[in-house]
């Protein structure tokens, strides 16, 4: 393709975050996924039935993350108080230390990314994003014929 796609812009920017985000976690013996989850972990616990969705995580890998962030002593499972079938994740204080090491990596680049723009492009660079999102949300299916081979 000659011009460059929403999808092409939007994948190859996030495999650079993506892959900046796990250098960066690796200082700290983590990484992105588990960044990402202890960012995503409500101070008064968060059912697993939510993180998942929350993260865009399929539930197999969901629970692989978990498992281990567990064994890290980075969370605590317990039964949901008001729904005996869902399980509520909480951040123990080691996972709260963690949590905000996350936040300050986070804080950091987008303070950086600021820093080269003014408001005004970043207020349109949102507004194409939320484009982009109710678009896909509302996308049916490719209108597209396929053709032999």
């Amino acid at each position: 393709m000659k011009h460059e796609t929403f999808d092409s812009a939007l994948r190859s920017t996030w495999q650079l975050v993506s892959k900046m985000y796990n250098k960066e976690a690796t200082k700290f013996e983590s990484t992105m996924a588990t960044g990402f989850a202890l960012l995503s972990i409500d101070a008064e616990g968060t059912p697993s039935t939510t993180l998942g969705p929350k993260m865009g995580m399929e539930p197999t890998s969901l629970s692989r993350l978990l498992n281990a962030m567990e064994q890290r002593n980075l969370i605590t499972r317990t039964k949901h108080p008001e729904d005996g079938r869902s399980v509520l994740i909480h951040l123990t204080p080691f996972g709260k230390q963690k949590r905000d090491d996350s936040k300050e990596v986070v804080i950091q680049f987008n303070n950086q990314v600021t820093s080269h723009l003014n408001e005004e492009k970043i207020a349109h660079f949102f507004e194409v994003i939320q484009c982009i999102k109710e678009t896909a949300n509302q996308f049916e299916y490719f209108n597209i014929t396929p053709q032999p081979l």
